[in-house]
């Protein structure tokens, strides 16, 4: 069985577009929303394609039409994008964001698949990244052969004794420095990650169509050219790492 293993889409929809592998089920570790400007057709693909989906704390958010807390960097375009996202999402669509589960597991070729955005302890915020030791005493109450998360925009394998845990990186706003949609494929038990490019420009025109501040869009471009990178400005406070 091929499994399609996507997370962090961010309404990116020129990225998520870009993902043309074949598979027999896709798997979705949150966050559909905010950032970027499209959502509602990124929302209509999980719900068309997905086998299995949970929640991330920007879905969670935009259902419940939680105001976006003022800052700057990620912070600043997410309240810039916000809005956006309820005038852009029908009702069902809403709906399905709110009815998405926190933390699900399903059984696919054998094999148990545990679906939590962030971390089991902390499903919405905790951001935690490569640390093997960490990730065990999180995991030890769970009965699964992997952990699929997202939430940190940065591609992640750890193998522990009973367990892999996966997040294949962002599809709409990778952070890991390489700007190109990020997921994996498991196949057999084995894990591959890839990476497709997509048309940035495109990406790039729907923030300027959506006429936010030029420069909050000056920044998302940053973001997305450079896979994360926010140029610093000497006039403002460091960027928030709102994931």
């Amino acid at each position: 069985m091929r499994i399609l293993l996507l997370a962090d889409i961010h309404a990116n929809w020129p990225a998520l577009r870009a993902i043309q592998e074949p598979f027999d089920a896709c798997l979705f570790a949150g966050d559909l929303v905010d950032y970027g400007v499209d959502p509602a057709p990124c929302v209509d693909w999980i719900r068309n394609h997905a086998y299995a989906a949970v929640r991330g704390n920007h879905d969670h958010n935009v259902a419940q039409r939680v105001a976006p807390r003022p800052g700057w960097g990620f912070r600043q375009l997410m309240a810039s994008t916000r809005p956006l996202q309820w005038e852009r999402l029908n009702s069902r669509q809403l709906r399905f964001l709110a009815r998405l589960p926190i933390q699900t597991t399903v059984e696919l070729d054998g094999l148990r698949f545990t679906l939590v955005h962030a971390t089991p302890r902390s499903p919405f915020d905790e951001y935690l990244r490569d640390d093997p030791q960490a990730w065990q005493l999180r995991t030890a109450h769970i009965a699964t052969d992997f952990l699929c998360v997202g939430h940190t925009h940065t591609p992640m394998h750890i193998t522990l004794p009973k367990l892999q845990i996966i997040n294949p990186g962002s599809v709409g706003q990778p952070r890991d420095g390489d700007p190109r949609a990020s997921y994996a494929l498991i196949e057999n038990g084995q894990v591959q990650f890839r990476r497709v490019e997509y048309d940035l420009d495109e990406a790039v025109a729907q923030l300027h169509e959506a006429q936010l501040p030029p420069e909050v869009v000056k920044m998302a471009e940053s973001v997305l050219r450079t896979g994360g990178h926010i140029a610093p400005d000497p006039m403002l406070p460091p960027p928030s790492r709102s994931a």
